[in-house]
């Protein structure tokens, strides 16, 4: 019996030893991968992980150009928020329904109704043109021009304030990328010169990465803010064209209410009428 396990103790061990020896370098191969993922794991932690450590790789790699056109970014989306709030909240109107007002306190005479449908919490320039023209409803038509005029003149480049900034913004932020192209394709062939056989490749590739970065990320900026751009110019626009159309209308009016009131012989010295107030 004892004979029999000594012999067979040493044909167990062989089969044990063989096992042990393949094992023993799949286990470590795994430990090692399992740390290097731990390590990229925390390191993507570290950095801030998601899309912004991701925003800050293209940056770094981008180069100074990246910068630049980020900051560019961020003043033009400034710009159209503060822009837009202004064209599309402040100056907000029911210009329709106002020169309805106005138009029927005007006809039926009652200028005090007209100066009060013009009491509305708005920033839009037709309240005050509109306001304008009937305090000055008693003057000749060509006085009632000019201060409607004046305080169309006086509105139309606060409209247009800032706004032509978003298409120099844009044309700035595709020039900038253009830049910091030309300058990664010279430092990626100034890299090349200077480096080994070996290392020709990899810097030739970081240099037309960084060109690469460079003019994505201005375009990708330009576009918005075109698209920003068009949308306050259409605005400013309309709100022009509404004081004209506006102004126009009451302009026709007063002067016919004018021309109604003045007799031949005072017309013709171009002596003013005062209208009657509502309840005169």
């Amino acid at each position: 019996m004892r004979h029999a396990l000594k012999s067979f103790l040493p044909s167990l061990a062989r089969p044990t030893a063989l096992l042990a020896a393949l094992l023993v370098p799949t286990l470590g191969a795994s430990l090692a991968s399992a740390q290097e993922e731990a390590a990229e794991a925390e390191a993507a932690a570290e950095s801030g992980g998601g899309g912004i450590g991701v925003l800050t790789d293209y940056l770094a790699d981008g180069g100074a150009a990246m910068y630049v056109i980020l900051a560019l970014s961020l003043i033009g989306t400034a710009l159209f928020l503060e822009r837009a709030f202004d064209l599309y909240v402040l100056q907000k109107l029911p210009t329709k329904s106002l020169l309805g007002k106005v138009m029927n306190a005007v006809e039926r005479r009652r200028w005090a109704d007209a100066l009060n449908a013009c009491d509305v919490r708005s920033a839009h320039p037709l309240v005050r043109v509109l306001k304008a023209g009937v305090l000055r409803a008693d003057r000749r038509g060509k006085e009632i021009e000019q201060a409607m005029e004046k305080e169309m003149l006086e509105a139309i480049p606060k409209l247009q304030k800032r706004v032509g900034l978003m298409a120099l913004l844009a044309n700035a932020a595709t020039l900038t990328g253009l830049l910091g192209t030309i300058f990664g394709l010279i430092t990626a062939f100034n890299s090349v010169a200077a480096a080994s056989a070996a290392e020709r490749q990899e810097a030739l590739a970081a240099g037309i990465s960084q060109a690469m970065y460079t003019t994505a990320f201005g375009i990708a900026v330009a576009l918005p803010l075109l698209f920003m751009h068009h949308f306050l110019s259409k605005r400013s626009e309309k709100i022009i064209l509404e004081v004209e159309g506006g102004a126009s209308a009451l302009l026709v009016a007063l002067a016919g209410e004018v021309d109604e009131r003045t007799p031949p012989a005072r017309a013709e010295r171009g002596a003013p009428v005062m209208p009657q107030l509502a309840g005169a």
